[in-house]
């Protein structure tokens, strides 16, 4: 019987020429630290040739669906594995939520229109990782003991071999067009601080959508993205019929490490500047403006709220208010969340708990998710959802699925927004829509000229 076994492989701090090996191979995932440029991340982890596949069936309840995950995750013995492993990931479950998971969570009305039709989940179960560490400065591929003498052996000659793969040109076919005009956007803001008025809510998550037609590989734009935009809850997964999730997300969701877990929403926005005085003003600004300080906090409280359903009485706490984080074309103000899980209540509670996030929903949170149903005339599909890891000894990470694409069907989709509260001004949420995605959507069209 095979034993866990640990290969050391060249170290790299960039997973592009490993992930190009199995790009075309079923299932193929990869999660990444954004390294060297990114700072927040510290894994990469990269796998394909999954044992199974799971998506939720058309009625079936979250409930029912994160049930067959935990079942499916149990196929994968931890009984065998040396004790104290010091690596995120050893075997188990690793796939999206889209935020339409959401509806299967709460009751929400069916305004918005399903038409990208992806799949509410598609999570995979897989029993190997190549995960570089780019804090120890290694690279390893990481077996079960489920994966076969041969199999391990194919893989370790795949991942020494010379890289040799090709692929076919990027192109967008036309410049990203927005789904919604500013008279819409106006009025939609205009909406919900009305609701606000009303006493309906405090805070909405609102975003408006830019398509555009494509031909070529979405791996391709992956990579001219992530030069572009390094962040450091990156990610990209390889869908059916060559569709693909393109993630630049610089927002982790929950972690979760020997039960402790970490929330880290991010809420306020500033423009970068090439002028560095004129850059940290805008960062100045950011930290010291009383109406971003208080859209962070009733995030920071929404989210106490969400952990306290699933953490241990007393243990939610909020180490870190208002932090500054800066990434190639934004700053951010972000804070931190933490807690110890309840004992009987495992990570996938704790998704159930909090998804979606509410840094991307508003305050209350069913609320401003109804809210947004009524005003975004398209499901939000991936946007707002999760990438994640999760494995057999319960040690998870997971994105949000801001600075987000979505590859399929010959047609690639974005989406930008923020949140909304009683003094928000509609221009500036607008062009703060804008900022938020430009650096994707130029990227795209540059690389297409």
């Amino acid at each position: 019987m095979p034993t866990f076994q640990v290969y050391a492989l060249p170290y790299q701090a960039n997973p592009g020429s490993n992930f190009s090996r199995l790009r075309n191979a079923p299932g193929a995932v990869l999660l990444d630290a954004g390294r060297p440029v990114a700072e927040h991340g510290r894994y990469d982890l990269i796998s394909a040739w999954p044992l199974a596949e799971l998506s939720p069936q058309p009625m079936e309840s979250a409930k029912d669906f994160l049930q067959r995950l935990r079942t499916a995750n149990s196929t994968l013995s931890s009984e065998d594995l040396p004790e104290n492993v010091a690596l995120p990931f050893v075997g188990g479950l690793i796939g999206y939520f889209g935020y339409d998971f959401g509806r299967r969570l709460e009751t929400i009305t069916g305004h918005a229109i399903d038409d990208l039709e992806l799949p509410d989940a598609r999570v995979g179960l897989y029993a190997w990782a190549l995960i570089s560490d780019h804090q120890l400065l290694t690279t390893q591929l990481v077996f079960h003991p489920q994966v076969s003498l041969a199999d391990r052996g194919r893989l370790i000659e795949l991942f020494e071999a010379k890289e040799s793969a090709s692929w076919t040109r990027f192109q967008l076919d036309g410049s990203f067009q927005a789904d919604m005009s500013r008279d819409r956007y106006q009025h939609a803001i205009e909406k919900i601080q009305a609701y606000i008025q009303a006493g309906d809510c405090y805070q909405v998550n609102f975003a408006q959508r830019f398509q555009a037609r494509y031909k070529g590989d979405p791996w391709l734009a992956y990579q001219a993205l992530r030069a572009a935009c390094p962040t450091p809850f990156s990610g990209f997964q390889a869908l059916a019929e060559g569709a693909a999730i393109i993630s630049l997300s610089p927002e982790r969701f929950m972690r979760v490490h020997n039960g402790q877990v970490e929330t880290r929403p991010i809420k306020g926005t500033r423009p970068r500047d090439i002028d560095p005085n004129k850059d940290a003003a805008q960062a100045a600004e950011l930290l010291s403006s009383a109406k971003d300080r208080a859209e962070n906090l009733m995030i920071v409280d929404l989210l106490r709220n969400d952990l306290g359903r699933c953490c241990k009485v007393g243990s939610v706490k909020v180490p870190e208010l208002f932090a500054l984080e800066s990434y190639p074309n934004v700053h951010h103000l972000v804070s931190a969340v933490t807690g110890q899980l309840a004992e009987g209540k495992d990570p996938l509670d704790l998704l159930a708990c909090s998804f979606p996030g509410g840094s991307i929903t508003g305050a209350p949170k069913i609320r401003a998710m109804q809210i947004i149903d009524e005003l975004e005339d398209t499901r939000r599909n991936l946007y707002c959802g999760s990438l994640f890891y999760l494995d057999i000894r319960g040690e998870m990470d997971s994105s949000i699925t801001i600075r987000s694409l979505l590859a399929k069907d010959g047609t690639i989709t974005c989406w930008g927004g923020g949140g909304i509260v009683a003094d928000s001004q509609w221009q500036a949420e607008y062009q703060e829509s804008l900022t938020k995605v430009d650096v994707l959507l130029r990227t795209l069209e540059q690389l297409s000229q």
